[in-house]
């Protein structure tokens, strides 16, 4: 799936404990080193009280990726380099991350460092949403009742998103489709309409975050 550009669908964080000390790892998009920037000083804001913040981002895919990382106070090498290459063996790009750490007590270690920020970063991924970053035509169109759910089936199965819904003497929809979709939808629904839908485009995206999920 790596040639799909993964991405992160939304904020999330993550947390878990070490020896007492707690390691909360927040993620998110963030297309320019400015986002990223941006995302990292709210973190920062959100836990002032904080031992560290561990900072690392990705912008961009492949070959020019920008990459940076900190360990921000912790051991050279320790935090940040170990939390980035976590990062950049998953595939994922346009991603920032702020691990924040309360101490607990007890010294970890340099060995124990490692693992606890690469395994931060670990327990993010495999909770993280994914999406991917394409253009988009956002359109609208009436259908009758009978073919509502069919319609609904129809939209799930392109990956398009449900923006609005009206409920008159038919169902107005607005949905918004990956543009590499849309013509196989409006195909779709042509031959279940048997060519009585219309299609109108509100609007059209070359970057729009789309969920892999259904």
């Amino acid at each position: 799936m790596s040639d799909l550009q993964l991405i992160p669908a939304r904020f999330i964080e993550t947390e878990f404990l070490d020896h007492n000390s707690r390691f909360i790892t927040s993620a998110g998009p963030a297309f320019s080193v400015e986002e990223a920037q941006k995302f990292i000083s709210k973190i920062k804001t959100k836990y002032p009280d904080a031992t560290h913040h561990v900072p690392a981002y990705l912008i961009g895919h492949g070959a020019s990726t920008i990459a940076h990382c900190s360990d921000d106070g912790e051991p050279s090498g320790t935090a940040g380099r170990p939390a980035l290459s976590v990062l950049q063996g998953s595939g994922i790009g346009d991603i920032v991350l702020v691990i924040t750490r309360y101490f607990g007590g007890t010294k970890l270690g340099t060995g124990g460092l490692v693992r606890a920020y690469g395994d931060s970063v670990r327990n993010l991924l495999e909770a993280l949403p994914l999406a991917r970053r394409v253009a988009t035509t956002t359109i609208m169109f009436v259908i009758p009742y009978p073919l509502f759910e069919q319609v609904q089936l129809i939209i799930s199965n392109h990956f398009g998103r449900i923006r609005d819904k009206a409920f008159g003497a038919d169902v107005t929809l607005t949905v918004r489709l990956a543009d590499e979709n849309v013509d196989s939808f409006k195909a779709k629904l042509t031959e279940l309409s048997r060519g009585q839908v219309e299609f109108i485009t509100l609007e059209k995206r070359d970057n729009t975050i789309m969920p892999l999920e259904k």
